[in-house]
């Protein structure tokens, strides 16, 4: 008995000695990494976008990866082993990035490498930041080089968006060549200078700031132009399908894969939605039948994108509802989470210089820890902003969504790594948002059967694209096909079909997260809920889908699986 208890000491101090060296040497990949993160930008403010640099990259990951593979896990914490399997993911990401050449794409319908130049614009709430903004404007010359580069290159391949996506894509570049500096959207942060700067320093930053617009922004903005007017646009292809361009077919599964963190084919993923689709049509009939209205769904679908009592007049009208909402929201947390954001959010228009081509709204992060996060509504063309799924997006975009989320994320510890705390996948970051949506509804928040119907109709919207975004890219379907099925399915309005049918068309799988996401998500709830009864504890539930950040659907099934474990010992 007493050799047996000293056998099992010796064990355990070699097993704890063998899991501390394994756990040190993981430690230094995750530092190689992060190091990796940090550009020079003092060179390269805004980046570096060059074929060499992705090369370089792809390498560097593959590398890692073959590192990664000589660790143990059964040697890391529990902890530790999410970190493992995180890392491997978005390291095999780089160099399927690479593999693939989709770095030659920096485009899509509502966005692209000229138009992410808009996220830069924020307030400048110190020196620091003035001179940080400075120099990024002073580089957009060399940032227009490199996405030059690859986007001809790109067009040599055949590697390129599809024409039709580009219809009234010249207001992502006409609205910013303008005469005066003080006329640019870029100039705005300078409206507004900290209070801490010198009248002298005000004085110098200003004339450095019109100097900059004159000298680097606005003429790249007319480089933009001429490129894609005299080179890209009457170059690119025909075909919408990611599928009919070099290795397509191929690189659809990758995305699928990538952006649900599952594997499934395009079939299996096309079905999903067509059950689901099927599913929301009966729920979305039972509440025209309950307002009763006299009249065919089509007909029903046509009223609401038609009555004026579903908009707003004006932008301002429109965002003090989503403010509205979004304060209702922020009282019923506590009910539902344990753990709340530090980190305040803001409700604000969606930019002049890009609402034409934008979504209903988005979230955008705070890009440093003096600034709040922020919830975007697009005020642009209110006839088609209506104020019945006004709750729904709110409740997505802000909270108990994205801002929630995310903030939750960049908010983890320190023993977590830097890497987690700035990861986002959409499977899990958009699954989570579209059932912030369902969960909206448990909060009570949806005070109409309009408003619940639009509630429907966003869900109604994400499973259409399970059978849209395959139907493009892998079963050939035109966009006629696309928009004909959202205006028989949904009760979105034309303008926004038409834009997301493109930004389907130019980001192939990206779209399908978010249901696929969602799905995952509320069959876990239902999981806990039927094997716990009355032990079941949203709150806890919910510290369990965000208390470890953001995972892949598979992690979290099984964080979940070991919660219902844990309960039921």
């Amino acid at each position: 008995m007493k050799f047996l208890f000293s056998f099992t000491l010796i064990f355990l101090f070699f097993y704890n000695s063998f899991s501390q060296k394994t756990s040190r040497k993981f430690e230094k990949i995750i530092q190689k990494v992060e190091e990796r993160q940090a550009y020079d930008y003092t060179q390269y403010p805004l980046g570096l976008y060059t074929k060499a640099h992705y090369q370089k990259e792809a390498e560097f990951a593959e590398k890692q990866l073959k590192n990664l593979a000589q660790i143990n896990p059964e040697k890391l914490s529990e902890d530790e082993n999410i970190s493992l399997r995180l890392l491997k993911f978005k390291l095999q990401e780089r160099v399927d990035f690479y593999e693939y050449e989709a770095y030659l794409n920096p485009l899509l319908s509502d966005s692209g490498f000229h138009l992410s130049l808009t996220y830069h614009v924020r307030d400048l709430n110190n020196y620091q930041q003035v001179r940080s903004y400075l120099d990024k404007l002073n580089a957009i010359p060399t940032y227009v080089d490199q996405h030059l580069v690859l986007l001809r290159e790109g067009l040599k391949k055949g590697i390129t968006q599809p024409r039709v996506i580009f219809e009234g894509y010249e207001s992502t570049y006409n609205d910013q060549i303008v005469e005066n500096a003080k006329e640019s959207y870029y100039y705005e942060p300078f409206e507004n200078l900290p209070k801490t700067l010198s009248e002298k320093q005000k004085d110098s930053v200003l004339q450095a700031a019109e100097i900059a617009i004159h000298k680097n922004v606005i003429p790249q903005f007319k480089r933009v132009k001429n490129f894609f007017e005299n080179e890209y646009l009457p170059k690119t292809r025909k075909s919408l399908g990611v599928s009919e361009t070099p290795n397509g077919r191929d690189y659809y599964q990758n995305r699928l894969d990538y952006y649900t963190t599952l594997n499934l084919s395009a079939d299996e993923i096309h079905q999903i939605g067509l059950k689901e689709v099927a599913r929301i049509n009966s729920e979305m009939k039972e509440i025209i039948s309950e307002v009763n209205f006299d009249g065919s769904f089509d007909e029903f679908i046509h009223f609401l994108r038609t009555d004026p009592q579903f908009y707003a007049t004006t932008g301002e009208e429109l965002l003090k509802e989503a403010r509205d909402i979004a304060k209702r929201i922020d009282a019923k947390l506590p009910a539902y989470f344990k753990t709340l954001p530090r980190k305040p959010y803001g409700v604000a228009k969606v930019p002049d210089a890009i609402a034409p081509k934008y979504t209903t709204g988005r979230y955008i992060g705070a890009s440093n820890e003096t600034q709040a996060g922020f919830y975007w509504v697009n005020t642009y063309n209110l006839p088609n902003r209506p104020l019945y799924v006004l709750p729904s997006l709110t409740a997505h975009e802000a909270v108990p969504g994205h801002h929630l989320q995310i903030s939750l994320n960049s908010e983890l510890g320190d023993d977590i790594p830097k890497f987690r705390r700035n990861i986002y996948l959409s499977a899990y970051g958009e699954g989570w948002g579209l059932y912030s949506e369902f969960l909206a509804e448990e909060m009570g928040i949806y005070r109409t059967p309009y408003e619940l119907f639009g509630k429907l109709t966003y869900e109604q919207w994400r499973a259409c694209r399970l059978v849209i975004d395959t139907g493009i890219h892998a079963k050939g379907w035109t966009r006629e096909q696309a928009v004909d099925y959202f205006k028989k399915n949904t009760a979105l309005s034309m303008h926004n079909i038409n834009t997301e049918v493109d930004r389907y068309i130019s980001w192939p799988g990206q779209a399908v997260s978010y249901k696929m996401g969602e799905i995952k998500i509320r069959e876990l709830r239902t999981k806990a809920e039927q094997a716990l009864g009355t032990q079941f504890d949203i709150r806890d539930f919910h510290e369990v889908i965000l208390g470890v950040g953001t995972v892949t659907l598979p992690i979290l099934e099984e964080r979940v699986h070991q919660y219902i474990e844990n309960y039921q010992k």
